[in-house]
């Protein structure tokens, strides 16, 4: 790949130029070209959909036997980890995560495509208790064309999340990649082409959301859509959904709370806090961004938070000691930076960061240091939106009823963490805390086998998880009749008995 080779995209199996605007996905680190593409337009969407359609009804995908599906799902994990370091390289370009963090997003996506390979011929229909003259039984189809359509924080992880289940199920998909993050999607394309899967089924269209998503969204043929990303997108799906009567999954943005209770481990406790928000420079819609620390440990507690919060390494993303990379764009660090500055009007004190690092690497990129404010209130802005950014508001509690009532204050519910020795407290406080994942003493940790999505402005449905390939799949009843006679509504006599 050359700066100079404009990268052809993949549309129903055919790779081409997109036929929108030709534009550079950069690196953020520097803010210099890594590739240039055309972004795909409104008639290769219809393309891509009408050729996944086609080939959804026409390549015998859907027919194959699961264990025949489920040995191209596996060849395609084989692929990612024999070129595990290549994709690591790229999308620590793509999007300027630190190289061990894309390393592991690599290995996760490879460990999806195995995982659902695995579900997918082992997947169990159902005879169902009998209650009359019959058998009856529940079956799963593939529902036809899935639009997938991703974030730039996590590309191949995201992808695979999305692209493996859908395809176990019998399905073909429609990747919509973040406009800034599409290398990704691209090479794992290639990659499923390579694997066996047949033309057509996998297609991936760079560019405007605004555009290409909502294209998707509204096109009769795409069955459903399973989006991450931002919450008022989101929302805007959902309503296109429901006059098309259309499933959708979507995993949304959140404000996590962290809580530190008196009898917490600080050690554990600290670096659990430190990872939960810092780590990928705090893009991550599950960052723990409100820290509740119980009074009498709040002072010592965060004395030590913020000194080792000092300590992590910002920098270069392709130095191996790095713990903190580039946030994805100037835009982006200048949204980070108003809150900031908002969280200080309203009151908020500093501890640590508020300034854009300089000198070195930091005057090329888009870095921002760790931040800590405390002196706010649960109830005022930077604590109520989602600032998707490394920024932690620090907030001491009394007791347990006015931690849950300001911990459950969010219009997120998508995960919490807890750090105490007490294991019954943890129980307790764990049911009662609104979210979908609650971390206890550990966070940000993930298992494909384990459910993942939010409540309330952080989504609807689930990803991951054995049964997450039903997410792509209708469910559907059958009665074999094993009545000797007649039914009886209808007065039908049978020869005996005339």
């Amino acid at each position: 790949m050359t700066l100079e080779q404009t990268l052809p995209i993949c549309i129903a199996g055919d790779w081409r130029l997109g036929r929108g605007e030709r534009y550079a996905t950069c690196y953020p680190a520097t803010g210099e070209a890594v590739a240039w593409l055309n972004a795909a337009s409104v008639d290769d969407v219809e393309d891509a959909v009408q050729g996944a359609h086609q080939a959804f009804l026409h390549s015998g995908w859907a027919q194959r036997k699961p264990h025949e599906r489920a040995s191209v799902l596996y060849r395609i994990a084989e692929l990612i980890r024999a070129r595990s370091e290549e994709l690591a390289q790229l999308q620590r370009q793509d999007n300027g995560k630190p190289i061990n963090e894309t390393r592991a997003l690599v290995a996760s996506a490879a460990g999806t495509f195995q995982f659902f390979a695995a579900a997918c011929e082992t997947l169990e229909e159902t005879i169902t208790p009998s209650r009359g003259d019959f058998v009856s039984m529940s079956v799963y189809e593939p529902m036809g064309v899935i639009a997938a359509i991703t974030p730039w924080n996590s590309p191949i992880a995201s992808e695979a999340q999305k692209v493996a289940p859908a395809l176990a199920a019998g399905n073909a998909v429609v990747i919509k990649p973040a406009e800034i993050t599409p290398l990704m999607a691209l090479q794992l394309a290639q990659i499923c082409e390579e694997a066996g899967l047949p033309k057509g089924l996998l297609s991936v269209l760079p560019g405007k959301g605004s555009l290409l998503g909502d294209a998707l969204t509204r096109h009769p043929l795409v069955k459903r859509v399973s989006f991450t990303g931002g919450t008022k997108t989101g929302k805007h799906i959902a309503h296109i959904a429901a006059d098309k009567m259309m499933p959708v999954s979507l995993e949304l943005g959140g404000k996590s709370p962290t809580i530190v209770l008196d009898d917490a481990d600080l050690d554990h406790a600290v670096a659990g806090v430190l990872y939960g928000i810092f780590s990928s420079s705090g893009e991550a819609c599950i960052a723990g961004s409100r820290l509740f620390v119980a009074r009498a440990l709040y002072e010592p507690f965060m004395a030590r938070l913020v000194a080792a919060a000092a300590e992590l390494r910002v920098g270069d993303p392709a130095d191996e000691r790095t713990q903190m990379g580039p946030l994805i764009s100037a835009a982006h660090r200048e949204s980070v930076e108003r809150y900031v500055a908002l969280g200080v009007a309203e009151g908020g004190r500093l501890l640590l960061g508020g300034e854009r690092p300089s000198g070195s690497v930091y005057d090329q990129g888009y870095y921002y240091p760790p931040t800590i404010l405390e002196g706010l209130s649960n109830s005022q802005q930077v604590c109520q939106e989602e600032i998707f950014g490394p920024v932690l508001v620090a907030m001491p509690f009394d007791d347990e009823a006015q931690l849950l009532e300001q911990a459950n204050d969010s219009l997120y519910a998508l995960a919490a963490g807890i750090w105490t020795r007490d294991y019954k407290r943890a129980w307790a406080l764990g049911r009662k805390i609104q979210a979908g994942t609650v971390w206890i003493n550990t966070y940000k940790q993930f298992s494909i086998s384990t459910p993942f999505g939010g409540w309330r402005d952080s989504g609807l449905g689930r990803e991951k998880g054995r049964l997450g390939i039903l997410q792509y799949m209708e469910q559907k009843s059958l009665y074999w009749g094993m009545n000797e006679q007649p039914l009886a509504w209808a007065g039908v006599q049978t020869e005996v008995g005339l």
